[in-house]
């Protein structure tokens, strides 16, 4: 009999104990601080320049390293044309970026981010036209021409500039630091600065062939209603380096801004909309390079592992003509917890 009880009492501890891992278990999948989708506007002229992604204002602590991985792919269709000027934006660009954070010290942290495109007359064409047709959509014109086509095309009296055939290779390295120097509650202000270098090629659409500098305020603040919401924004300004592909008619003062909702929905488990938008690239009449740039992300976080989360979103051109028609758009991160 006390055998028995013994055995009854030893299964009994064996279960609370695994109760309690799985407890503590579940408690470190939801340490992970929230964070911005990764999102740039992939337009074949826009992307070239060393506009930045948004992210979380607070920065990675003394001596810890946080990473990411980012991939989109973006599909373009754009043909405009006025007395003087010519913009046709066929094609598909594939992007990869390495993000890595170095906690320099209390409140600083460093980021290095290295993309790598592809160019291409691309796959989703006909997934596009599609999708217009079932939903009964304009398509701006894109089902009048051939599938799958890489063809960037810009021209005007003062110089030009295109790209036909297929290019891929490393693109334009920035490096930029972040100082949160107001923590109040829930809120973190940070200042950034950044820049970017001219490492890709212009010839092959990979870099701008300029190198880039650019200076943003940012915040995050948490709990600004009953719901689980984290918010973040961003506002800054841009110069832009004298590129020689773009010219005499490239822009090199931009603003650049985004608003960023994350909704922790439930223990592992995000939804984040976000909004984005930037000054011009060119000084030109055509909206797809001449006017300001509005885009709209909504994306999914799975907190999957400890210190370890995956998005997966989509980006629409909320202003029409000013960034990809559609891109889609997944990241893996690694981020320490705060202590």
């Amino acid at each position: 009999m006390r055998g028995n009880q013994l055995l009854k009492g030893g299964n009994t501890v064996r279960r609370m104990s695994l109760i309690t891992g799985l407890l503590g278990l579940q408690a470190s999948l939801s340490v992970v601080a929230s964070e911005p989708l990764y999102v740039k506007n992939l337009s074949p002229v826009a992307g070239l320049l060393g506009l930045p992604s948004q992210r979380d204002a607070r920065t990675t602590e003394q001596g810890q390293v946080g990473a990411a991985l980012h991939s989109s792919i973006a599909n373009h269709y754009i043909n405009e044309s006025s007395s003087d000027e010519f913009l046709n934006l066929d094609g598909e660009t594939l992007r990869f970026a390495l993000e890595l954070r170095y906690g320099l010290a209390k409140n600083w942290d460093v980021q290095l981010e290295v993309p790598w495109l592809d160019h291409s007359g691309g796959d989703l064409d006909g997934l596009i036209d599609d999708w217009h047709d079932f939903w009964g959509m304009s398509d701006g014109g894109r089902s009048s021409v051939p599938r799958d086509v890489l063809d960037y095309s810009y021209s005007t009296p003062t110089g030009s500039f295109g790209l036909q055939e297929d290019e891929s290779g490393l693109g334009d390295i920035s490096l930029s630091t972040t100082y949160a120097f107001y923590h109040e509650d829930n809120t973190v202000v940070s200042l950034v600065l950044g820049y970017k270098f001219g490492t890709g090629d212009d010839e092959d659409f990979t870099g701008s062939g300029a190198d880039d500098a650019f200076v943003a305020f940012r915040f995050s603040g948490e709990q600004l209603s009953d719901l689980p919401l984290t918010w973040h924004g961003q506002v800054g300004y841009l110069r832009a380096g004298d590129s020689d592909m773009m010219e005499e008619f490239q822009e090199q003062n931009l603003w650049f801004a985004g608003l960023a909702m994350d909704w922790r929905f439930a223990q592992h488990w995000s939804l984040i909309a976000q909004l984005d938008g930037h000054a011009a690239p060119l000084d030109s009449e055509l909206k797809g390079v001449g006017e300001d740039a509005a885009l709209a992300a909504l994306g999914v976080r799975w907190y999957f592992a400890r210190q370890w989360s995956v998005d997966i979103n989509v980006v629409e051109d909320i202003r029409v003509a000013t960034a990809p028609d559609v891109t889609f758009q997944a990241s893996i991160r690694y981020r320490p917890e705060s202590s």
